[in-house]
C-alpha cells in the first residue's frame, strides 16, 4: 500500500473556501479516479513562524504504478485548478510513504 501525502499550508484569509473546496469537490474529485481507495484529511498541529494552517491529506492507493498513472494522467488537471483558485495563499509539497506494516 502506497500513501500519496499532499501536505499544504493555507493563508488565513483563504482557509474557510479552501477547506470547502478540499472537502466538496477536490478530494472527491481525485477518489472518483478511480486510483485511490480512500483519503483522509488532518490537521497538523503546529503552529507555523510563517502563519497560515497546515495540513496533510493522504490519498490510498494500491501500488506505485497506480500513483505514477495518476501523475501522468490526472495530477497536471488537479494542480491547475488549485493554482487559479489559491495560486500565492498556498504552499504544498508531496511526500510517497510505503506502508510497510499496521498493528
Amino acid at each position: 500500500m502506497i500513501i500519496f501525502n499532499v501536505t499544504t499550508n493555507i493563508h488565513e484569509s483563504a482557509h474557510d473556501q479552501w477547506l470547502k473546496w478540499m472537502q466538496e469537490k477536490h478530494i472527491p474529485e481525485i477518489l472518483a479516479t478511480q486510483k485511490f481507495s480512500s483519503a483522509r484529511i488532518v490537521k497538523v498541529l503546529v503552529e507555523e513562524e510563517m502563519g497560515g494552517v497546515t495540513y496533510s491529506v493522504q490519498y490510498i492507493t494500491d501500488s506505485k504504478d497506480t500513483l505514477e498513472k495518476y501523475y501522468l494522467e490526472d495530477q497536471p488537471k488537479f494542480d491547475r485548478e488549485a493554482l487559479e483558485l489559491f495560486a500565492d495563499k498556498m504552499l504544498t509539497f508531496r511526500t510517497e510513504l510505503e506502508v510497510i506494516s499496521e498493528h
